[in-house]
């Protein structure tokens, strides 16, 4: 009998320690790609390939769906809100300037180029964003080169004079007043109703987001001189982080890296398709993009010029400024590892 109790015991113990075992840890996702983003297939997909590996049950959001602000996401993500959140850094970085330091107005001016700077800037990065708000950056990627879509003819920088332009970072309020302009800070969804009514003349995005958002119905004028790659990031809360087992941490950071990377090509393929479509060009892949009738504006050689002066006299000078006052070696770490790898200085 007492054998018996005991073998009944173990077989118990054994039941519920595999029970244990097989039990999925849930992971909350908070998400800015929707169903009609480009980047919603990369991003569910590593979703279904690293739940299983990871022994995840991963619960996705969004926050459109939710009505939550993406100048939030750092906050959601300290306070352990959602574990795992997706944002654009240039509207996260209104809580710490430093951020910004990763892709400022001008220093990068093709997908080449804002990669080596990200690479650059990944680690004092991370360490910010854990010292800051206690999460660890698992992925950061582009959402392709920014450029103007304007709903009155331009045909040159000049030309943005005494109009309102939506801007989503400081540095490029900073551009556009430069500029004569006048920047309007507003979200994505907020940008397509604004320049249907006036309420701004311009906007900067890149062309995949331009097309799949159908700011091509209310735009008339495309000027493809990209000012920044709009650098996105995946953080995760890192309480959460380490509370999951080794094994799990190795298996996200292999597949975060492996989605990143996609995140980047797609980066490359679309933009190209994305502006053959709005302009009307006969290889416009449908599948992906619409096909529109905007007018392309030829970008000069002085454009190109006048960007990177602004950029090496106005942008990061009064970046560094306001990066300084909560981080005083601001100036020298970016000298250190953007400067170092684009050529440039702040002094």
């Amino acid at each position: 009998m007492r054998l018996a109790r005991r073998l009944a015991a173990a077989a118990l113990a054994l039941t519920l320690s595999a029970g244990v075992a097989i039990a999925q840890t849930p992971m909350r996702w908070l998400s800015q790609s929707q169903q009609v983003s480009t980047q919603f297939p990369i991003e569910t997909a590593a979703m279904e390939r690293m739940g299983p590996a990871a022994n995840l049950r991963i619960e996705r959001s969004e926050f459109q769906t939710l009505g939550l602000n993406m100048a939030d996401a750092l906050r959601l993500a300290r306070q352990g809100t959602f574990d795992v959140v997706s944002t654009q850094v240039g509207l996260a970085a209104r809580d710490d300037p430093f951020l910004e330091g990763i892709d400022l107005i001008g220093v990068s001016t093709d997908i080449d180029e804002l990669r080596t700077a990200v690479n650059a800037f990944r680690d004092v990065f991370n360490a910010r964003i854990e010292q800051r708000f206690g999460a660890r950056v698992l992925a950061i990627w582009p959402f392709g080169t920014q450029v103007f879509f304007c709903n009155q003819p331009i045909r040159t920088l000049d030309d943005l004079r005494g109009l309102r332009v939506r801007s989503f970072t400081a540095s490029m309020s900073s551009l556009l007043e430069r500029l004569g302009a006048t920047p309007v800070t507003l979200s994505f969804p907020e940008v397509y109703p604004a320049l249907q009514r006036g309420v701004a003349s311009c906007g900067i995005t890149s062309p995949t987001s331009a097309n799949t958002g159908k700011w091509p119905e209310v735009t008339t004028h495309l000027l493809p001189l990209s000012v920044s790659g709009a650098v996105q990031a995946h953080l995760v809360n890192l309480n959460y982080w380490n509370r999951l087992t080794p094994a799990q941490r190795e298996t996200l950071t292999a597949e975060f890296r492996r989605m990143e990377d996609g995140l980047w090509d797609l980066a490359r393929a679309t933009n190209a398709d994305a502006t053959n479509c709005s302009i009307g060009r006969p290889n416009c892949a449908r599948t992906a993009h619409q096909p529109y009738t905007m007018t392309l504006v030829e970008v000069s050689e002085a454009d190109k010029a006048r960007l990177r002066r602004i950029s090496e006299e106005v942008i990061l000078t009064e970046w560094a400024g306001r990066c300084g006052r909560a981080y005083p070696n601001c100036a020298q770490v970016w000298n250190d590892t953007v400067g170092r790898a684009r050529g440039m200085a702040i002094r």
